[in-house]
């Protein structure tokens, strides 16, 4: 796969970005907070001021946040630094250029607006200003005094006219006073406090407001008395006064202050006290209260200069606040873009140094021997494509190593194939050098020449015990193959050895082997062998059944006149001669049937041994047939005891029952003979043994005697032809036997049985396949 495909870029990497996510959302909040500051600021101060302490602490939480990146930013260059990566000074130098270029111009223009802030809010502040909001003022004061004392007189005039009025007609009177003085609304009430009659909009009102009781004493004590009412509650904004119930909405199309309700408009109440001449039911005081809404300009006019005059008085107040504000927002805006300044530089500089600590770890990475595919930026520029260069660079390195790992691993595939092939070899392989010292060797030639090789790789061969004379030959052949391959071009020499030769003496335990040797690449020599001495006593024991053909027909023949002709000699002779000569030759008559007979016996064995009729394999039970044999080796018919050890469930076997017989008789008898003269303390003892392997599928007879065992010379030529350690024996029963189990494809083991290294008798087994 390409390595663009595998790696990621620098550019998509989580680190990367988040650092630019941070820096253009810190970018973006900052612009946006000082945008609305500035705004807010020229435009509606009232809402700056109420949200300036959201807006504040929102550039502090911004600027704690850049604050943190940039910490970590500084201290991650810390790191590199003292671990000494390559880039970090580089690193270094760019973040300190960048910031140094954002803050130098940052820090003039912080000089500066803080020069101008601070002269242009003093500037605001003026004593005329101050002077002329005052006369504003006073004369709005006294303009509404004047307003009230002309309104005072009025109704104490009216109050005048209406002491003879009675209350049954105060009504019509009260509609004409309104009239004449132009007002907007005429009530006369009790000294109680209950509406007598009313004139204008009074007359409307279900529950009409009562003059207050502080009022209502003035007017007693005075005569006459005024109030100005609903210039607080239009002056502040929506018309909403603390503790008092909003005013209904206006009627539309009228002046804002005209037309609000009467009882929250600006007006002047004027309470007069009617003087009383007992025209009442009781006698008692009344008071005519006389309400005259101001003009809308003057209410207006009068508004305006009270709310200049408390906002510069508040700001006044508050310059040294203002000015921190100021000065606290421009600093904390410095703060801000000396922040992103650091910031960008950082990622800027990272930018530029990001391909060059690419290419540094990837050269690191490489020396150490890591082709793993390399990071790669996908910029236009030329380090950008640098860095791809050196990727698929890296790539076919990789490449190149994984096919020659690939074919290691093949070549390890075949060293490993052929070490198998060598383990499980039947023949023996060497390898030696051209001075005969073993290189190595396969478990085969252990196994062969008897001889713990492995002990001696790197030794000549002969030092391995009792190689000396087959190191020799071999030295011999390989000299001679040397000097004919240079002259002929021989490929190969072939040559047999006999190893363990006996001697006079000594047992026979001799391996013959064919050896053969060549030359290998690198000046080594290989030495191939095989033990053929299981083929040399096959073919010697081909031989024996010829000879032993051969002497039957030869031998048989001249036995039978032989002993008739003796026969008759002694019958032509008997009672014709004298005791002594009669005695003689019945003596020699009877030593020569007796030896007829044994040349007849032998002749008959070697008979049965060469011609062995062929096996007609049926399926047989060995069990029953193992039980028939035994009858005849009874307690009161066999010297030594036999004892049958007989696996229940045994399957049948496919063979000859005659033939199995013969050799179930074979090994008892063997057996028996072998435990004539026992040592002292040991039982003459024979058990005959069946058993079933369900794994193998194949039923075991094994025949075990407590004899004094084989010679361990024996042992390998057991089942040849007139090989007996009996004084008496031919040596051909056990070769039967084996002829009998190669005819029934049976395995046919012969061994010695050991207690604590101690013979302690031997044992044949041969192994029948079941019937499938």
């Amino acid at each position: 796969m390409n390595l663009r495909h595998q790696v990621s870029s620098v550019k998509s990497s989580p680190a990367f970005r988040w650092t630019v996510g941070v820096g253009v959302g810190v970018m973006a909040a900052l612009g946006l907070v000082l945008m609305f500051l500035l705004t807010q600021a020229t435009g509606n101060r009232e809402m700056y001021e109420r949200n300036y302490v959201l807006l504040f602490a929102l550039n502090v939480a911004v600027a704690g946040l850049l604050l943190l990146v940039i910490g970590w930013i500084v201290l991650r260059l810390v790191l590199r630094l003292r671990k000494g990566k390559f880039g970090s000074r580089l690193l270094v130098k760019l973040a300190a250029i960048f910031a140094l270029v954002g803050l130098m111009p940052g820090m003039m223009i912080y000089v500066v607006s803080y020069q101008f802030v601070s002269r242009s809010i003093e500037s605001w502040f003026d004593v005329k200003v101050e002077g002329a909001l005052d006369a504003g003022l006073n004369l709005g004061r006294v303009t509404l005094d004047t307003l009230a004392s002309e309104l005072a007189n009025k109704t104490r005039v009216a109050a005048g006219q209406l002491a003879q009025t009675p209350d049954a007609t105060a009504g019509l009177a009260l509609e004409r006073l309104r009239e004449q003085l132009a007002v907007s609304d005429v009530v006369l009430w009790t000294a109680s406090g209950q509406m007598i009659a009313s004139a204008g909009d009074s007359r409307y009102s279900i529950k009409p407001e009562r003059p207050p009781g502080q009022l209502l004493r003035n007017a007693r004590a005075q005569r006459v008395a005024t109030q100005i009412e609903g210039l607080d509650e239009v002056a502040l904004p929506g018309g909403e006064v603390p503790g008092v119930e909003p005013a209904p909405a206006a009627a539309p199309g009228s002046a804002a202050v005209a037309a609000a309700a009467p009882n929250t408009a600006p007006r002047i109440k004027a309470l007069a006290l009617v003087s009383s001449a007992g025209v009442g039911l009781f006698g008692e005081n009344r008071f005519l209260q006389v309400t005259e809404l101001l003009p809308a300009s003057f209410v207006a006019n009068a508004i305006a200069v009270q709310e200049a005059n408390r906002e510069y008085q508040e700001r006044a107040l508050a310059r040294g606040g203002l000015r921190k504000m100021y000065i606290g927002t421009l600093t904390l805006s410095l703060f801000l873009a000396v922040f992103g300044a650091v910031l960008l530089a950082v990622v800027l500089g990272n930018q530029l140094a990001r391909p060059l600590l690419v290419l540094a770890e990837g050269v690191k990475q490489v020396a150490q021997g890591d082709l793993t595919p390399k990071a790669a930026l996908q910029g236009k520029d030329e380090l950008g494509g640098l860095t791809r260069s050196f990727a698929d660079m890296t790539q076919q390195l990789a490449d190149a190593r994984g096919a020659v790992q690939k074919s290691m691993d093949q070549v390890d595939a075949a060293r490993a194939n052929l070490q198998t092939i060598l383990d499980n070899l039947t023949a023996g392989v060497m390898v030696l050098d051209l001075k005969g010292r073993i290189q190595t060797s396969n478990p085969g030639a252990t196994r062969i020449l008897r001889a713990p090789l492995a002990a001696h790789h790197g030794r000549p061969l002969s030092e391995v015990p009792g190689m000396a004379a087959f190191a020799q030959g071999v030295q011999a052949q390989f000299d001679t193959y040397f000097g004919e391959n240079t002259l002929h071009g021989i490929e190969h020499w072939q040559q047999s050895f006999e190893l363990n030769a006996a001697q006079p003496g000594t047992p026979d335990n001799a391996i013959t082997l064919i050896a053969r040797g060549a030359k290998m690449p690198g000046n080594e020599c290989l030495l191939v062998f095989d033990d053929v001495s299981e083929m040399v006593s096959a073919q010697r024991a081909q031989a024996w059944g010829e000879v032993a053909r051969r002497l039957a027909h030869e031998i048989k023949n001249p036995l039978t006149p032989i002993q008739l002709s003796a026969e008759r000699l002694e019958m032509k002779l008997t009672g014709k001669v004298a005791e002594p000569e009669q005695i003689l030759l019945t003596k020699s008559v009877k030593t020569i049937v007796d030896q007829v007979d044994a040349m007849k016996r032998l002749v008959n064995e070697f008979r049965d041994y060469a011609r062995l009729p062929a096996a007609e394999l049926k399926p047989v039970d060995l069990n029953a047939l193992v039980n028939d044999v035994i009858q005849l080796y009874a307690s009161d018919n066999a010297v030594v005891p036999v004892q049958a050890e007989l696996e229940p469930g045994c399957p049948e076997i496919k063979a000859d029952s005659q033939q199995i017989r013969q050799v179930i008789h074979n090994l008892l008898q063997n057996a028996q003979d072998a435990q004539e003269g026992l040592p002292a303390g040991r039982t003459a003892m024979v058990t005959l043994k069946t058993e079933y392997s369900p794994s193998s599928r194949r039923v075991r007879l094994t025949v075990r005697d407590n004899g004094i065992g084989f010679p361990e010379h024996i042992l390998k030529r057991a089942f040849e032809p007139y090989v007996t350690t009996k004084v008496k024996g031919t040596g051909l029963g056990l070769a039967v036997v084996k002829k009998i189990a190669d005819e029934h494809g049976a395995r046919i083991d012969i061994s010695n049985r050991t207690v604590d290294e101690v013979v302690q008798g031997a044992q044949v087994s041969l192994s029948f396949a079941v019937v499938t």
